[in-house]
């Protein structure tokens, strides 16, 4: 079996429109949540993470499209255009495409839209994508709630690994709309100040805007200096509640251990783990469980959610493609917001940013309908 890595990458953000600049900011302990006043999107003033559309337009202009794009597909075809230029690739049969997220264009259902109805369905966005790029293959469009981000990675591995693709390009993302903050505002899950993952004062998440790409190749030839490769995965299913996470962790528990066994390796080999931490009550909870459960509460261990907030169908890519760059860079990320323990179960949350000599680490997601997956990577030497 060929080893399948995570190469070229792109983050367009409130923190930067290149992965370069991103996790510079990271690096330095910058927030791109600010506080909003906006009664279009929310009734009350909220902190969260937006691209700047400003920005977004000149950089999208650039490209000179032939077709009107929504927000989100302009998004996504920024970032995916720099990795597919870093990557060097002729889109051929033997290269994907997967686009994870979980709402898509629902922003067209908003009455002063100008783009029809039809175009919020997932399979608009992938045909839109496609035909921007004129990929030889139909787009996958994979949706399963928060997990979606990694779990996009550990499908192109797959796909590469059953021999259908040589490369499959990866691009997530997902926007700050009314539909999502109403959403979340009815399960009281937002918060109104900045979150605070496994802080003690935690009391609920922030919601961000990020759009991710990245390349999953079986190819040395195409690997950039933060490759990475995929050791293992797993996704498991905890059948808890279609909102609520098992209050033991089973199917995180299940989920990275079956990830582990995968990839041949032991929880001490973990160097860091990169985790959901969505500063909600029940997540953070369950995942200081679960941790524990798999002997992994020494692990140095953070969440970015204090960075960008959710970013949905983006957050776990994302929070992937500045784990590589951790490991390049040799250099554990401070978890933003942490203060005092708030979890039944000790953490080794990361509070410092600091070097340290690192080469493998876990990545982890859960999402509603009890959806959780895990993915080891490894620095390539």
């Amino acid at each position: 079996m060929s080893n399948v890595y995570v190469s070229h990458n792109t983050i367009i953000s409130s923190l930067g429109f290149s992965s370069k600049a991103v996790v510079s900011n990271i690096k330095n302990e910058v927030s791109g949540l600010k506080k909003l006043h906006d009664k279009e999107l929310f009734q009350e003033p909220f902190y969260t993470s937006i691209i700047n559309k400003e920005i977004l337009e000149t950089s999208f202009s650039k490209l000179n499209a032939k077709h009107d794009y929504t927000v989100l597909e302009k998004m996504m075809i920024v970032s995916l255009q720099d990795t597919i230029n870093a990557a060097n690739l002729n889109l051929d049969e033997k290269v994907g495409i997967i686009i994870s997220t979980t709402k898509g264009n629902i922003d067209v259902l908003d009455n002063a839209n100008p783009f029809p109805e039809e175009r919020a369905y997932l399979s608009s966005l992938g045909k839109a994508i496609t035909s921007h790029f004129n990929f030889k293959n139909d787009a996958v469009v994979l949706s399963n709630a928060c997990v979606s981000g990694v779990l996009a990675i550990t499908a192109a591995k797959k796909y590469i690994t059953l021999g259908l693709y040589d490369h499959v390009f990866v691009v997530g993302g997902d926007l700050v709309s009314k539909f999502v903050l109403s959403g979340f505002n009815s399960f009281q899950a937002m918060s109104l100040s900045p979150c605070r993952p496994y802080d003690t004062n935690r009391n609920g998440i922030n919601l961000g805007e990020v759009v991710a790409s990245a390349l999953v190749t079986k190819s040395k030839d195409h690997l950039c200096k933060e490759a990475v490769e995929i050791l293992g995965d797993s996704t498991k299913n905890d059948a808890n509640h279609i909102s609520g996470p098992s209050r033991t962790g089973e199917g995180l528990f299940r989920s990275v251990q079956a990830a582990l066994n995968d990839a041949e390796i032991s929880n001490t080999d973990i160097d860091f783990i990169s985790a959901h931490g969505t500063a909600t009550p029940f997540n953070d909870e369950m995942e200081a469980i679960a941790f524990n459960r798999l002997e992994l509460q020494q692990t140095p261990l953070h969440s970015l959610k204090g960075y960008f907030g959710h970013s949905l169908g983006a957050s776990a890519l994302v929070e992937t493609i500045v784990g590589m760059h951790s490991l390049h860079q040799n250099t554990l990320f401070t978890s933003l917001g942490f203060n005092v323990q708030g979890t039944s179960k000790p953490l080794n949350i990361i509070t410092k940013t600091k070097e340290k000599n690192l080469r493998i680490f876990l990545k982890t997601a859960s999402g509603f309908g009890g959806c959780n997956t895990a993915a080891v990577f490894k620095k390539v030497n």
